[in-house]
């Protein structure tokens, strides 16, 4: 029962990107309109969003390896619940996208610490299962949120949206105030000290072995953030799907990234080691890819589309449960910095991608499949070439 729990109150803490990113996707359009600005610019609360998750990681996972897990989380859902009451009554773009940036560097707390509480309780094989496990729980949220908002939309604006995140996150803080207990006992913590966590961050840095597994997962997340930040133009606006029907087929490959994770929990050190299927899964997602952008190219039927976005997408989850516990692995005495600095990467490199597709314009099918080739490439080598 308490693993039980701790997957579904970690799993929930880790699927706060794709839940607060996801829920307002379907209503990216209806936005623009209603703040009479432009898709670009709408966009940018999505870009926003990634960076300040990346630079809020920094900051939380050091200060946990001094301070402890519970403190540093605690304080970023309340800043999360705070941000996400802003963007509910902004009244400008402008202001939106500063409510996302304080919205963000909460939800920071929540991804980063989630991954050192788990570093922190589990070991080798035990923990690669249990971030599959987890996947079952952060998966929901790609699954469930563009539907609900979808749904939403129809019976009222966007703003309540966000009232529906802030409720979320208040619920959070109460399950971790009540029942997640300490991770990181008081002997294990490191003394506060820039130098020191500055020296932990180089170390990890130079480490070959840390950085092949987190490029890797970095670059295959930019490879489906690619997919987050322009699906919902290019299949409402070029395909001519219905906000509704939109978040179905988001719901539907965010299935697939739950179900790709269990499976692979099952196979991991029975079938295959973790390295090993993690090269299958990024094999896979290039040649998924390779046909997206085949796809859009070419203007190749709809559901042939969908189907090689649906095997990139459910990659996802092989290759964020495998890499993660081999980059954490090794650095249990700076679970804290370690997970900060994959996080980083991961976000970064994501919202890098999203803003280099943009500039070919928000509609454009063609740059998401040549971005998320480029990137599902990347990741592959990286994992190759960094041996």
């Amino acid at each position: 029962m308490r693993r039980l729990w701790l997957a579904l109150v970690l799993g929930s803490l880790s699927g706060f990107a794709p839940l607060t990113i996801d829920m307002y996707l379907p209503a990216l359009p209806g936005m623009a309109r209603d703040l009479h600005t432009s898709a670009p610019v709408v966009q940018l609360s999505l870009t926003v969003f990634v960076v300040g998750l990346a630079l809020g990681q920094v900051v939380a996972g050091p200060l946990s390896d001094t301070w402890g897990r519970r403190r540093p989380l605690l304080g970023g859902l309340l800043l999360y619940v705070t941000g996400s009451l802003c963007c509910a009554v902004a009244p400008t773009a402008g202001l939106l996208v500063a409510a996302r940036a304080l919205e963000s560097l909460g939800a920071a707390a929540g991804v980063v610490l989630a991954r050192a509480i788990v570093r922190d309780l589990f070991e080798g094989l035990d923990m690669v299962r249990f971030f599959s496990t987890q996947m079952l729980v952060n998966g929901l949220a790609p699954i469930l949120a563009p539907v609900a908002g979808g749904q939403l939309l129809r019976i009222a604006g966007w703003r309540v949206l966000f009232l529906v995140l802030a409720a979320i996150g208040t619920l959070l803080f109460a399950a971790v105030l009540a029942g997640l207990p300490e991770s990181l006992p008081a002997g294990r913590r490191r003394p506060a000290h820039l130098g020191g966590t500055l020296r932990s961050m180089g170390a990890l840095a130079t480490d070959r072995t840390y950085l092949r597994y987190v490029l890797a997962a970095a670059l295959m997340f930019a490879a489906v953030f690619a997919y987050i930040s322009g699906s919902s133009f290019v299949l409402q606006n070029a395909y001519g799907l219905s906000a509704q029907q939109f978040s179905l087929v988001f719901g539907a490959n965010g299935l697939g990234i739950v179900l790709l994770a269990q499976v692979n929990g099952r196979l991991v050190g029975r079938v295959a080691s973790a390295d090993t299927l993690l090269r299958g899964a990024l094999t896979v997602a290039v040649l998924a890819a390779a046909g997206v952008l085949l796809c859009t190219a070419l203007g190749a039927p709809l559901p042939l589309l969908l189907a090689c976005l649906f095997a990139v997408v459910s990659m996802l989850g092989v290759v964020l449960a495998d890499a993660t516990a081999l980059a954490l692995g090794p650095h249990g005495a700076t679970a804290g910095a370690a997970s900060s600095l994959q996080g980083l990467l991961q976000f970064l490199v994501g919202g890098a991608a999203a803003s280099a597709m943009g500039l070919a314009g928000p509609g454009s099918a063609v740059a998401m499949g040549v971005t998320m080739f480029t990137c599902a490439a990347a990741a592959l080598a990286a994992l190759r070439l960094l041996r």
